[in-house]
C-alpha cells in the first residue's frame, strides 16, 4: 500500500500534463428575499462576483493548488473570456499553458448565481460554441501535446464536450502516451467511450456508467459487473466510478473496491470531479496503486464539496482528511520555535478560550501521566504541555537520561487527545515559557505543594489558578528506568 505520509511531500515534484476543454467560470453570491413582480422568479440582490478558471482548466486549479506542475494544452476563442482566461492562468507560475486561439470559436463561459445564505444555485447561464474544433486547431492542439509530453509523469483528458477533445485529438494523446508509457486518466462524456480505447483509468459517474454501457448501474454489485464490461470494452487497466454521498468503485485486476464517502457537510458540488482527476493524476505520476490514488482522491472530493465554488484543497487539508490524527499531531501539535506558540496562543484567546499549562520530562509515559494531562485537559479549554530538551532532562535527572530522545518524547505526547500543543523548553524550569503562555490554570500533580510549582507567583498575578492532580501511586518513570537495568537474577 502507498505511503501517503511519505510520499505526499513529493506532490511538488511532479508534472502532469492536461488536455481539455477550458471555459470561464463566474458565480454570482446574492441574497433573495422577494419575487420578481415581472414574473413568478426570484430576485437575487448580487453582493459579490467570483471568477476563475474553469473546464479542464479547474483540474489545472487544482494540481497547481498542490504544488503540482501543470502544462495545460486547450483552446480559446479571440474574445473577451479567452483573455480573461489567459490572463489568469498566466498568474500561476507553476502552470505552463499553451492556448489555440480560433478566432471562429466562442469561449465557454458559465456564469452561476447563488444564494450566499443557502448556497443554493439559483440559475446558471452558459456562453459556448459545443462543436468540434476544426483541422487546423486540431494540428495546433496535437502538436503542443507530443511537444510538452516528455517532461510529464501522467496526462489528464478532460472531457467536457465543448469540442477540444475531438476523436482525432484524443488518439494521438493516447497513442503518444502509450509510446512514452504515460499513464492516462480520463474524465469523460458523451455515450461513445470508444474513442477512450487504450486509456490507463477512466472515471465515469454512476449515470455515465450507465448510459455508456446500456446496462442497469444502480447497486454496487451492478457497478462493478458494468465497470468491469466497460474496462474489457476499452483496454482501460482500471475504472473507477464515483457514487457522488456513496462514495467510490474501483474495478481493475482482481474483486471491485468499494468505498464510502467521507461524511461531511456538502456546500457544493461544482468542480469536485475535476478535484479527482487530478489528483488520480498525480497519484500514478508518483507510481501509486489503483486504490491508493482512489482514497486520496476521495479524500480530496470531500474537502472541495465542504467549500462553495470550484474549489481546490492544499497539500495539508490531504493530509488532514487521509492520515489518521496521530500521524498528523508532530507536525500540527508540537513546537519548537515559541513564535508558532504566539500564533496558537492568540487564536485560542481571540475565542476567549481558557488556556490551561503543565510541564515535565514525560520520558517514559505512563498510566500515572495519562492521569495527569488527562485530568489537566478537564479543567481547561486549550492544553499547552512543556517538555523538557534532552539537555535539561540530562541535568536534571542524570547521565543516561532522556530514554527517548525530545522528537520521541513530543510525539507521543501530541498523540494523545488530550494535548492540544507541545512545547518544548531547554531551561531546568518552565518558568519563562509559563511567562510567555499566561496560562489560566496551571496543573501540576499532588506530589507536588502549591508552594512548589514553578510559575504559581506568575499565573495568580494574572488571576489564574493552580490546580494539583492526584497522582497515580506506583508509577514512576526513574524507577521504571531502574528496574530495567536492574540485573537479572
Amino acid at each position: 500500500m502507498f505511503d501517503f505520509d511519505k510520499h505526499l511531500t513529493d506532490l511538488a515534484v511532479q508534472t502532469v500534463l492536461c488536455v481539455g476543454d477550458l471555459m470561464l467560470d463566474e458565480f454570482v453570491y446574492g441574497e433573495v428575499s422577494r419575487i420578481s413582480p415581472e414574473a413568478p422568479t426570484p430576485v437575487i440582490a448580487a453582493k459579490r462576483t467570483e471568477t476563475m478558471i474553469g473546464g479542464a482548466g479547474n483540474v489545472a486549479r487544482n494540481l497547481v493548488a498542490l504544488g503540482t506542475r501543470c502544462i495545460f494544452v486547450g483552446v480559446v476563442g479571440s474574445d473577451e473570456a479567452g483573455t480573461a482566461l489567459t490572463q489568469a492562468l498566466s498568474a500561476n507560475p507553476l502552470i505552463e499553458f499553451h492556448l489555440v486561439v480560433d478566432a471562429g470559436r466562442l469561449t465557454t463561459r458559465k456564469v452561476r448565481f447563488v444564494s450566499e445564505h443557502h448556497s443554493t444555485h439559483l440559475l446558471r447561464a452558459d456562453w459556448e460554441m459545443a462543436q468540434p474544433i476544426d483541422a487546423a486547431s486540431e494540428d495546433a492542439l496535437i502538436g503542443h501535446v507530443v511537444k510538452a509530453m516528455p517532461r510529464a509523469g501522467a496526462v489528464v483528458l478532460s472531457d467536457y464536450a465543448k469540442g477540444a477533445l475531438t476523436p482525432r485529438v484524443i488518439r494521438a494523446v493516447i497513442d503518444k502516451a502509450h509510446e512514452l508509457a504515460k499513464p492516462v486518466v480520463v474524465d469523460p462524456k458523451g455515450r461513445d467511450y470508444s474513442i477512450y480505447k487504450g486509456a490507463t483509468l477512466i472515471t465515469p459517474n454512476r449515470q455515465e456508467l450507465a448510459d455508456a454501457t446500456r446496462l442497469p448501474a444502480q447497486t454496487e454489485d451492478e457497478i462493478a459487473a458494468a465497470a468491469a464490461e466497460l474496462g474489457r470494452a476499452l483496454g482501460t487497466k482500471a475504472v473507477l466510478v464515483t457514487r457522488s454521498e456513496a462514495g467510490m468503485t474501483l474495478v481493475g485486476e482482481g474483486t471491485a473496491i468499494h468505498i464510502p464517502a467521507y461524511a461531511v457537510r456538502v456546500r457544493d458540488v461544482s468542480g469536485a470531479g475535476d478535484t479527482v482527476v487530478a489528483v488520480l493524476a498525480v497519484m500514478l505520476a508518483m507510481r501509486a496503486d489503483f486504490e491508493s490514488a482512489m482514497r486520496a482522491a476521495n479524500a480530496a472530493a470531500a474537502v472541495v464539496v465542504g467549500k462553495r465554488g470550484t474549489a481546490t484543497l492544499s497539500v495539508a487539508e490531504l493530509r488532514s482528511r487521509i492520515l489518521p490524527a496521530a500521524t498528523l499531531a508532530p507536525e500540527e501539535k508540537i513546537v519548537f520555535d515559541w513564535a508558532l506558540l504566539d500564533e496558537h496562543l492568540a487564536s485560542w484567546r481571540r475565542q476567549s478560550l481558557r488556556i490551561g499549562f503543565s510541564n515535565g520530562c514525560f520520558d517514559l509515559l505512563h498510566p500515572g501521566h495519562i492521569k495527569l494531562l488527562v485530568g489537566a485537559r478537564a479543567a481547561c479549554d486549550r492544553l499547552v504541555v512543556g517538555l523538557n530538551g534532552d539537555a535539561s532532562v540530562t541535568r536534571l535527572k542524570g547521565a543516561g537520561r532522556p530514554v527517548q530522545p525530545v522528537q520521541a518524547r513530543a510525539e507521543v505526547l501530541a498523540a494523545l487527545e488530550a494535548v492540544d500543543l507541545v512545547v518544548v523548553f531547554d531551561e531546568d524550569t518552565p518558568e519563562s515559557l509559563i511567562a510567555r503562555v499566561k496560562p489560566s490554570v496551571l496543573i501540576k500533580g499532588s506530589d507536588y505543594t502549591r508552594e512548589q510549582v514553578v510559575g504559581r507567583d506568575v499565573v495568580e498575578a494574572l488571576g489564574g489558578e493552580v490546580i494539583l492532580i492526584e497522582i497515580v501511586p506506583g508509577h514512576s518513570t526513574s524507577a521504571m528506568v531502574e528496574r530495567t537495568r536492574a540485573p537479572k537474577t
